[in-house]
């Protein structure tokens, strides 16, 4: 069975300000995701991050227990774990180009207020057919 989490975390240092960092997170995000059959997207505003992905039960626990000890984020809060029929996110790990317009479209203007149902309807707006 398929679960999909969405979290959101404040940003630690240069992370989500620096691109030489965020190519690091990503590259290696990319290789461990396709390791271990997880499909993410991940959106970095103002100091803040939140992610959502999808994969098999285990898999997702063994990546929340590595990110919950990543000290380049902090203040990690699980807005949504549910099980879900079919994925929704395409990629191994794909990132938000514009973060502010997503947010607007859903009424949000901070990460660290987002609600489950936001998290949600980022993603229905997102990746909607």
């Amino acid at each position: 069975m398929l679960h999909r989490v969405i979290y959101a975390s404040e940003a630690v240092g240069a992370t989500g300000v620096s691109t030489l960092t965020l190519a690091h997170i990503l590259g290696a995000s990319e290789a461990n995701n396709r390791r271990d059959g997880i499909t993410a997207a991940v959106m970095f505003h103002r100091g803040h991050i939140v992610q959502a992905m999808e994969g098999r039960r285990a898999d997702l626990d063994r990546l929340m227990l590595r990110l919950l000890a990543d000290r380049r984020h902090t203040g990690l809060r699980v807005l949504v774990d549910t099980p879900i029929s079919s994925r929704m996110l395409p990629d191994a790990i794909s990132v938000c180009p514009d973060p502010r317009a997503l947010l607007e479209r859903i009424g949000v203007v901070e990460i660290s207020r987002l609600t489950a149902n936001e998290a949600e309807a980022m993603l229905d707006f997102k990746y909607a057919a």
